[in-house]
């Protein structure tokens, strides 16, 4: 019994017959990789819609949830959120606006910006969080556990063979100093 193929296959042999002195075999990963980032992708998308929340907000909410007190300084959140620092203030100046983050200075250093969930944010979080790792686990339905693990394995390899590293954080600082209630939106990064 023959295989199913997928697009990617279809692409490959249609390289095989145009060029077929050209070795296209990274296809195979790269392809997949690719294409499964934008299936993942649009499902996520979906399914945080339903839930009244962009992809990108989401991702700035769960990846303050993690942290440690609900904060992180924008040099962190930027490289997590693997946006520039400009994008990332546009963002937060909307999650301001939604009520969902505070941003403030650093107590002496004023260069230097936090962000940590309000109390609605991180009920936000917390009531997406489950369901949407929930979805995630549906989505990888169609792969044993045994293979999720080995696909996680090799697909860690890869990003760190391609410099995916976590990148250093902000100097220690106690962002709770000095706070005196909600930045108003732009007020502390402009």
């Amino acid at each position: 019994m023959d295989e199913p193929i997928d697009a990617v296959d279809e692409i490959i042999g249609q390289w095989a017959r145009a060029r077929p002195g050209v070795d296209v075999s990274p296809t195979g990963v790269i392809g997949r990789v690719t294409r499964a980032a934008r299936l993942l992708d649009r499902a996520a998308k979906e399914f945080l819609s339903e839930h009244g929340l962009e992809a990108w907000e989401f991702d700035v909410l769960a990846t303050l949830l993690r942290a440690e007190d609900a904060r992180m300084c924008m040099k962190d959140l930027s490289a997590a959120a693997m946006v520039s620092p400009g994008a990332l203030t546009n963002r937060i100046d909307h999650l301001l606006d939604r009520g969902l983050v505070d941003r403030w200075p650093a107590p002496g250093n004023r260069r230097m910006t936090f962000v940590g969930l309000t109390d609605e944010g991180r009920r936000v979080a917390d009531d997406v969080l489950g369901r949407h790792a929930a979805h995630e686990t549906r989505l990888l339905s169609g792969l044993p556990a045994g293979e999720r693990d080995t696909l996680a394995a090799l697909l860690r390899k890869l990003l760190l063979s391609l410099g995916d590293t976590p990148a250093p954080s902000c100097a220690a600082e106690d962002p709770s100093e000095g706070v005196t209630g909600r930045v108003t939106r732009g007020s502390a990064t402009r």
